[in-house]
């Protein structure tokens, strides 16, 4: 019994993540926030890779140091999995010691992957990471490239994304 459950869990899977490939027309312009149609609240804020930004309006230094990871299916390719980027971002509070915390385009616990953090009292989330690899060049080329954007948010102590 448990083996049929698995097995359709997998096949819903499979045949779900085909339909969410058909529906983009254009992936590089397509951002998480818009795939997910969920509603962010807040402004986006853009890193380019290596930048340093001291944001007073939350009293934090933030630095983007890299992409550790970028398993995101490339362009004109179909996939099983739609994979993750995963980027090191550095917090550092006027009274906090810095922390690199690693932040990912999708959710999946099973991977400790978490498009969410808590830090000094904000919720920082993680919404769009680009260029997006090519089928040509891959995301090796991408190195130093690298594009983000997070939008942080007073915590309002009804998340569970607490780490």
């Amino acid at each position: 019994m448990f083996y049929k459950i698995i097995l359709s869990s997998f096949a819903f899977l499979f045949l779900a993540n085909c339909n969410a490939q058909k529906d983009t027309k254009n992936p590089e312009k397509l951002t998480m926030k818009e795939s997910k149609n969920q509603k962010i609240e807040g402004k986006v804020i853009y890193f380019n890779e290596g930048e340093n930004k001291f944001l007073s309006e939350y009293q934090m230094n933030v630095t983007f140091k890299n992409i550790s990871e970028d398993s995101r299916c490339p362009e004109g390719v179909t996939c099983v999995w739609q994979g993750a980027a995963v980027a090191n971002i550095e917090f550092m509070g006027t009274h906090t010691r810095p922390a690199t915390i690693s932040l990912a385009t999708t959710e999946n616990a099973g991977r400790n992957y978490h498009q969410s953090t808590i830090f000094n009292g904000y919720k920082i989330s993680l919404v769009e990471v680009n260029p997006a690899p090519t089928a040509e060049a891959g995301a090796k080329t991408l190195g130093g490239k690298y594009r983000i954007g997070i939008i942080i948010n007073k915590e309002d102590g009804k998340s569970s994304t607490n780490r």
